[in-house]
């Protein structure tokens, strides 16, 4: 079963990329689509030529290959990375231009996907709907402005193998940052099972066994694997709840938290000074996990989310979903303190130290007080003055509700699942320079963090501007965006197993 789960979609995306996704929607059975923008039209061509670009060019060749990494304590795991765990970040300034070669050496086809950034739609990494795979054996090269100071990331957009190896922080800097500190720090929180427990497309093909009519997570008195053979599986999670995430907290049971690709019994240690001002970019690059983040003995203040600046809060702990980024800046104590990623629900945590002085560190239990403190959900944060979207009633509002739930394990948007061979039969549509409203209802059981390509959208009136927010359980969340990115994008949960279960959709703009 797991094989034959890998392969199809592989043999999928491979039939794709020999067909065209044009060819391939003029072959189908379902009514013709509305004319779209084409990802690689005159439209989008325009748009890029638009942005204020410095014509310096930054060359990179990112190399997927398979790999054994050392995960800490004695643990090491044989998967999938760009070179490194995580993959080394890439730094540009904004307005240049970025030329990345993917180098694919995989057994599998497989993408990179610009997370967060609004660039042209070709350069976008999403097949069927913007490129052909990259075959392995192939290379590709992307080429796009990075015309938004920010913290992003990049990774695959093909099956689930975003919760192997594949990913690594993409920095655009400021040429005029307004935040004055001393040392910077990259965070990325993963959680992990690849090469461990087995491989993500055995988790999915468990998953999507579903729950076989047990009506859910719940009777197994806690999170933890399901029971052995003749009983359960060793990739479903039980019983794990979360009153910050509304109630059910996860579906996948992972051994081991990172953060910086270390686990808490071997942590990544910062080395600084006292007193010294410290920006933290933090990157949630995990399947199925959001964490609670919290420095002992520190308090936070947030600067931005998803690469955008708000108006400065103080708090004691973040909760950060898959996809999202958050920078804070802290002034840092004399000591050694525990930066804990605490698996939210899941009783589990990953952590790294900070140390500006002698002395032991904390045990790997402990927990810093601080994550029980003050925390601020996105969207209690608002935009900074300079983001925010000026006042505008929508031009067109669309309705997606997210449904299915762990039983059939039957994630879609508007009850029906995302088509990867009939990509743009049902698309929400959008015309060019409206202000669009998505109102993202919950009606299921679960939380989801729900991710938007090729634009950054205002969550309420006055809230951050972001393109991924947690959704929860019975709750919507209205975020308007401006459609200045023409183009076909995606809209899909950012759990990796959602989204590939059917959790996804098309935004579109008319021709």
């Amino acid at each position: 079963m797991p094989e034959f789960t890998v392969n199809r979609r592989s043999l999928l995306l491979a039939g794709l990329g020999a067909a065209g996704a044009g060819l391939l929607a003029a072959c189908s059975d379902a009514p013709a689509a509305p004319p779209l923008v084409d990802p690689s039209g005159s439209p989008v061509a325009r748009a890029e030529a638009a942005r204020r670009a410095t014509g310096r060019e930054r060359p990179v060749t990112v190399t997927a290959a398979a790999a054994t990494v050392d995960l800490g304590g004695g643990t090491t795991a044989r998967t999938w990375t760009y070179g490194a765990l995580p993959g080394t970040a890439i730094r540009t300034t904004a307005g240049d231009t970025l030329v990345a070669t993917l180098d694919n050496r995989l057994p599998v086809p497989t993408t990179l996907h610009w997370h967060g950034l609004a660039l042209r739609n070709d350069m976008d990494g999403v097949p069927p709907v913007t490129m052909r795979p990259v075959a392995p054996g192939d290379r590709f090269t992307y080429r796009f402005v990075t015309d938004r100071p920010g913290t992003y990331w990049f990774h695959p957009h093909v099956g689930v193998q975003l919760d192997r190896g594949l990913y690594a922080p993409l920095i655009v800097e400021d040429p005029r940052e307004p935040l004055g500190y001393d040392e910077e720090w990259v965070v990325v929180l993963d959680d992990w099972l690849d090469g461990v427990t087995g491989t993500p497309d055995q988790a999915f093909a468990e998953l999507r066994g579903g729950m076989g009519g047990s009506g859910g997570h719940a009777g197994h008195g806690g999170p933890g694997p399901a029971p052995a053979a003749g009983g359960g599986s060793s990739f479903m999670l039980m019983g794990a709840t979360s009153d910050l995430l509304g109630g059910d907290a996860g579906d996948v049971r992972y051994p081991h938290h990172l953060v910086n690709g270390r686990t808490a019994a071997d942590p990544e240690v910062y080395r600084s000074a006292p007193g010294r001002r410290v920006r933290l970019r933090i990157v949630n690059a995990g399947g199925d996990t959001a964490y609670r983040l919290a420095l002992g003995g520190h308090r936070l203040t947030v600067t931005h989310t998803d690469g955008y600046p708000v108006r400065h809060e103080e708090v004691d702990a973040l909760l950060v979903g898959m996809g999202e980024r958050y920078d804070v800046l802290v002034t840092l104590q004399d000591g050694v303190f525990p930066l804990t990623a605490l698996a939210e629900g899941k009783n589990a945590a990953g952590r790294a130290l900070v140390r500006t002085g002698a002395g032991g560190g904390p045990a790997v239990t402990d927990r810093p007080a601080e994550l029980n403190g003050r925390i601020l959900a996105a969207t209690d944060l608002r935009a900074a003055d300079e983001v925010r979207l000026p006042g505008r009633a929508p031009d067109r509002t669309h309705r997606i509700e997210l449904t299915g739930g762990m039983a059939r394990y039957d994630w879609a948007l508007n009850g029906r699942p995302f088509d990867m061979a009939d990509p743009t039969a049902h698309p929400f549509l959008v015309g060019d320079g409206e202000r669009v409203r998505l109102e993202f209802v919950n009606r299921t059981a679960m939380w989801h963090p729900v991710h938007l390509h090729g634009h950054t959208f205002q969550v309420g009136a006055e809230g951050p501007r972001k393109d991924t927010v947690i959704v929860l359980p019975g709750r919507t969340v209205v975020c308007d965006f401006d459609a200045d990115n023409p183009g076909r994008w995606m809209t899909h949960c950012h759990n990796a197993y959602h989204g590939e279960a059917g959790m996804m959709g098309l935004v579109a703009y008319r021709a």
